[in-house]
């Protein structure tokens, strides 16, 4: 294996299934279980960090009259939702977790304590961090960048419906190429949006990984913990 312990980006809108007006799908829930179980059995040491996307967005609420703070704060309570249908998802497969979260809620999951959630790492369990970094302005990108840095995580693996990082978006540009493997200052000089910036500098400067790959090709997951070639891997 190429990697240890993973941090793995998950957004919101990786839940829904829009054919079925679903916000959270529980085929794709169960998608997940398998996919970690069999990472799991490889040794891999799994944090995720999930996004709200699919149920609320706090830039969305602050253009229908919502203040950007309060939107940004039902967005967060929204990542919490997501990680507890997780949560609860993967442990029916038989998978033990944790939730934490950066708001205190202690009814529902843990709040983040890093020597805690390393403990829980080393015992095996996934944890699933929940309401990004606990406050406004920040997007979930940072919180999964801050998360990985904190748990000294070997790379951050971004799922996304694309198999990797092109030079335009290969959905409306059929002649956008894909990069195998592209540096940090690549990446920027390049204008490549693959986090936002405040995210993306902070594993710049903590020498931190990321990989971009497709999460919903099945398996890919596990090709990319192999290091064999699939995503798009962004280092020095």
């Amino acid at each position: 294996m190429k990697y240890k312990r993973i941090l793995l980006k998950l957004s919101g809108e990786a839940l829904q299934n829009k054919e079925k007006g679903l916000n959270i799908d529980p085929d794709i829930l169960t998608s997940i279980g398998r996919q970690f179980k069999a990472l799991i059995a490889e040794g891999a040491e799994i944090a995720v960090v999930v996004g709200g996307g699919n149920i609320f967005r706090g830039l969305a609420g602050e253009q229908g009259g919502t203040d950007r703070t309060t939107g940004d704060s039902m967005g967060m309570l929204a990542t919490v939702i997501n990680a507890l249908a997780l949560q609860s998802s993967l442990e029916n497969a038989g998978i033990q977790t944790r939730v934490q979260t950066a708001i205190s809620m202690p009814t529902v999951a843990e709040p983040f304590i890093r020597r805690k959630a390393m403990r829980h790492l080393e015992k095996g369990r996934v944890v699933i961090f929940g309401a990004g970094t606990g406050n406004p302005y920040f997007t979930t990108d940072s919180a999964a960048a801050l998360r990985a840095s904190e748990i000294n995580a070997d790379v951050l693996m971004k799922a996304t419906k694309v198999d990797g990082i092109y030079t335009a978006d290969p959905v409306t540009d059929p002649t956008a190429t894909r990069f195998d493997k592209i540096t940090y200052s690549e990446a920027l000089s390049k204008q490549l949006k693959i986090m936002d910036a405040a995210a993306f500098s902070l594993c710049m400067e903590n020498d931190i990984p990321i990989v971009v790959f497709n999460f919903f090709e099945e398996g890919e997951i596990l090709r990319v913990f192999r290091g064999e070639d699939a995503g798009t891997k962004v280092s020095h």
